[in-house]
This record gives C-alpha cells, structure tokens and sequence, in this order.
C-alpha cells in the first residue's frame, strides 16, 4: 500500500499545503517562545554583571563560583563567540568549557594550579573581547546606570536567544510531530507500551505501538547495530510474519536543508532492509519545507511519506 510517493502529480499541492501548515504553526508559537528565551536570559545577563562586579573583576574567582556564566559572557563580547572558538583562543580543554556552560561544575581531574591556569586563560579571551561600547560603564571607571545595565541586558539578551531559538524551535517541531502521531494512534485504539520495560522490537503486539524504538539492524560490513526510529507501530491486523511499521517524523522551516539530509532516511532503509528484507518498511511523517526534489530522492529509494496536515494518510500504509 502507498500514500504519497506514487503520485507525483499532487506534490506541488501538498508541498504548498505543508510549507502553509508549518508557518501558521510558526507564527503562533515562535515569537512567544522568543519572548521567554529572552526574558530568562536577561535575567542570566544581569546576574553575571553582578556576579562580576559589573564585569570589573572577571577572573577566575568568579568563573569558580559561577562556571555558568561563561555561556552568557561569551554573547558580550565582540564579536559574539561559540564554544569552539573560545575553547581554540583560550587554549583550554573543550570538555572543560562544555562542563562549565551544561553542568554549572568545574572539572575534577585538573589540579588547583592547572584549573587556576585555564579559567585564568578563559576570563583573558573573554576580557579581551568585551564588548565596551556596549559596556560603556567600563572606560568612565564609575557603575553602569540602571538604563545602561537594561540596555545591555537586553542586547545580550537578543544574542544569547537567537542562539538557543533554532534548536529550541527543533525540538518543539519534534514534539508536536510526535505528539500528533500518538494522538492518532490512541484514537484508533492503539496501546502505547511506554510502561513496557521489556519492550522488543520483533515481539511487538498487534494494536501497539512505540515512540523512540531501537530496531537491530547491520552495517554495510556485516557489524550489528541498533538503528533508531521515532515510532514503531504493529497494525491491527498484523499477522505472525508482519514487521511493524516504522515511522521517522521529519520537519523542516526552509528548503536550503533538506536536500543535504535526504540521504540519511535511504542509508537508514538500506540497513534495515540489509537485516529483514523488503518487507520492512520505513515511513516519513514530513511537516514543513519538502520540494520536489527532496520528494523524487525519497521515492526513488522506495520510501513512502505521510503529510502532517493529513495524518489520515497514514489508513493508506496500513495503520
């Protein structure tokens, strides 16, 4: 059974329909998730000026106390700088850096004078590369003004956001994808087996299914590996020889991207059918930015799509 991938003629309609749903969904959430990002990471940008006595005295006590604020203070520097950058001009351990910004913690592995050493090494760089104009305060020598200190905590703000915007946008496309699967799903009186601890792919019921799915699968060399999927689902009708149908949520808010990840769902059904054959099938439930010529690839390689502004699509695989 297919859904999309045989009908050419609609992908123009459907590809328009997708890109409307995707930017009314967009529209809605985008701006009020901005404006949250940015109001918590003011408030992260005034706390690092006092934790340095209005930058004054950025060195190691305050890394020490606050290794946090290494995140934010990299957005108030001129240029801007990633991880990366900071980590290649400091000259530090990366794990190092990482674990200051994710965990808030120091690493345990350095001595006292090496650890002085490195975050010395950091607020250097940092220091450095202060963006002073935007910190005027810094050449008077007297405190910042509270309009100062509003302005550059709201530019700072604005860069720390538009920094964690894109993967925040990502991992709530993921989401509402998945959360609209498992909708229809239940609906249609499927169990979802997220209680099931011993959960196996090849001893799935009939009716069930399962979001995050590990399915054992081999490389090109014959070496075993555990291929994940967004939802494994076991149809109603399923008989004993029946593998579940698998199925990976794709979203996207442009076209620039997509043609240059279209080879991993065929590498992915490559490995899948290297280990159970043609019978296995890998479905896409694609919401968003997909042009024909992302379409044509995926159906070249016989892989089959859901549209998310019509799940009930998802009848014509099978479901």
């Amino acid at each position: 059974m297919a859904a999309n991938n045989h009908s050419p003629r609609r992908w123009n309609a459907d590809i328009a329909a997708s890109v409307d749903f995707y930017n009314a969904w967009f529209l809605d959430a985008a701006p009020a998730m901005f404006r949250q990002f940015r109001a918590n990471a003011a408030e992260r940008v005034r706390a690092a000026i006092a934790a340095t006595n209005d930058l004054r005295d950025l060195g190691a006590a305050a890394l020490s106390e606050e290794p946090e604020i290494v995140s934010t203070l990299r957005m108030a520097t001129a240029p801007p700088i990633a991880v990366d950058r900071l980590i290649g001009l400091a000259q530090v351990p990366g794990s190092m850096v990482k674990r200051m910004e994710k965990d808030n913690a120091l690493p345990t592995r350095q001595s006292a004078e090496e650890l002085e050493a490195n975050l010395q090494a950091i607020c250097g760089v940092l220091s450095r590369l202060l963006d002073r104009d935007l910190f005027a305060w810094l050449g008077r020598g007297d405190a910042p003004t509270e309009a100062e200190l509003d302005r550059a905590a709201s530019v700072v703000a604005d860069r720390m956001t538009g920094a964690v915007t894109g993967p925040a946008l990502r991992g709530a496309q993921e989401r509402r994808q998945l959360d609209a699967i498992r909708g229809w799903l239940v609906a249609r009186e499927y169990r979802d087996t997220v209680d099931d601890d011993d959960f196996r792919f090849d001893a799935m019921l009939p009716g069930t299914f399962r979001i995050r799915a590990n399915v054992p699968a081999a490389l090109p060399d014959d070496r075993d590996v555990n291929i994940p999927v967004d939802v494994a689902i076991m149809p109603h009708d399923a008989g004993s020889r029946d593998y579940p149908i698998l199925l990976e949520a794709k979203s996207a808010g442009d076209f620039t991207n997509v043609n240059k990840r279209r080879k991993e769902e065929a590498a992915k059904v490559g490995q899948l059918r290297r280990a159970y054959g043609r019978r296995i099938r890998l479905i896409l439930f694609l919401g968003g930015y997909f042009d024909a010529g992302y379409l044509g690839y995926e159906a070249a390689e016989g892989i089959d799509w859901v549209w998310e502004h019509r799940p009930n699509d998802f009848e014509k695989v099978g479901l």
